[in-house]
């Protein structure tokens, strides 16, 4: 999925929700060694900014040049650039070696993955036996009853246009192959569900609309997902242009250690 979200980098990373600190507090909290963090998709560097609160030093990789050079930049965090045609073997050099990363993060991206490569290269890089693996991401949001379904009869426009990796996402990650031992933060088929609100204008949530790579997908294609009547209905919906409103994204994480 190299370069899926290259066209829309600047409004992906606009749209993201802002994941809570506690989040990071508690796989910390997991592993007991702090020296080393790897965040892979990265982006534009949230979820390594976040983890650098509690590492000493974090890796943020991504397959994207566009999102990198819209990362935000951290004194612990250092960004590279993992085209997917480099080697395993170089991966896990780059990264500093087998048996030395203590948390490996995924946010929002790990659907997109070749999962028994990427899996492969964690069993090798994670310190043992206590260095962490953790997934997440969000698939819904929770405004109002009528802005809901409004929002649900829009999604179901895009459905054609996704990528089949997106079913993962779905259904809450219940379905995604997750080979590693419960840290207590969700195992496989059994996700833990977390909550993330945020307030946003109509243009916020309409700047989320746009970065969904459905839509991009779709305009591509020659359909026009977001034409001038839908936007026009859903700001109505929504109360109006200027309106803030509380939305709720809806969340869900596995966390796991290597299996013994």
């Amino acid at each position: 999925m190299a370069g899926l979200f290259d066209k829309q980098a600047e409004t992906y990373s606009d749209a993201r929700p802002t994941y809570p600190g506690d989040w990071y507090s508690m796989l910390a909290h997991r592993t007991s060694s702090h020296s080393l963090a790897w965040d892979v998709g990265t982006g534009n560097g949230q979820a390594a900014i976040g983890v650098a609160e509690h590492y000493e030093q974090v890796i943020g990789t991504d397959v994207s040049e566009a999102q990198l050079k819209l990362a935000k930049s951290h004194p612990r965090v250092r960004y590279l650039h993992t085209p997917l045609s480099l080697p395993d073997d170089e991966l896990v050099k780059l990264i500093g070696g087998e048996n030395c990363v203590d948390l490996v993060t995924v946010a929002q991206a790990v659907h997109w993955f070749d999962l028994p490569r990427f899996y492969s290269v964690v069993n090798r890089v994670l310190r043992k036996p206590d260095g962490v693996l953790a997934v997440w991401g969000y698939n819904d949001f929770a405004i109002t009853p009528e802005i809901d379904a409004a929002l649900k009869r829009f999604h179901d426009t895009t459905i054609p246009y996704w990528n089949k990796n997106i079913n993962y996402v779905f259904d809450s990650y219940r379905t995604l192959p997750f080979p590693f031992d419960s840290v207590g933060l969700g195992s496989e088929g059994s996700p833990l569900t977390l909550d993330m609100p945020k307030e946003l204008s109509f243009e916020g949530i309409l700047g989320v609309l746009k970065s969904w790579s459905a839509v991009v997908t779709a305009r591509e294609r020659g359909v026009e997902l977001l034409a001038e009547n839908v936007v026009t209905e859903l700001e109505h919906v929504w109360g109006g242009s200027k309106l803030v409103r509380r939305v709720v994204y809806k969340g869900f994480m596995l966390a796991g250690k290597v299996r013994r």
